[in-house]
């Protein structure tokens, strides 16, 4: 008798990259954790530490995610080009947004990935640091 070994999950590709980018823009945070582990983690541009802010978990990266939209209502990543390399990606991306507190922001940035199963296990993300441009 044999024993039916399960399928492989499915590489993730530049497609992917384009998809999960696609649920930035559209601000879906379900879609956006379908994407990932449930042990994933999400390195945010900005914070005290050496890697910026970490975050860990489903709930703790989706609530990172979330917070971005609220705080940048009209957030977008535009002119992406997206890159996979084995179990490791990247992301290119400009960065525009109005901050609820009046003020702009357009930055270019990109997203270092780390895959596992088929899915996103790590999100490091670096942004240009430049001035709050008026709204």
């Amino acid at each position: 008798m044999t024993t039916a070994t399960p399928l492989a999950a499915s590489p993730v590709t530049a497609d992917t990259l384009a998809a999960f980018s696609d649920a930035f823009n559209r601000h879906d945070a379900n879609a956006l954790m379908g994407f990932m582990t449930e042990d994933c983690v999400f390195d945010a541009a900005a914070g005290p530490e050496v890697y910026g802010t970490r975050f860990v978990g489903r709930a703790a990266v989706r609530a990172a995610f979330e917070a971005v939209f609220k705080s940048f209502p009209d957030a977008h990543w535009g002119h992406g080009r997206h890159y996979v390399a084995g179990e490791r990606g990247v992301s290119e991306w400009v960065f525009t947004g109005t901050h609820t507190e009046g003020w702009r922001m357009q930055a270019e940035g990109c997203d270092l990935f780390e895959f596992r199963d088929g899915l996103i296990a790590v999100k490091r993300a670096f942004r240009k640091e430049r001035p709050k441009l008026p709204a």
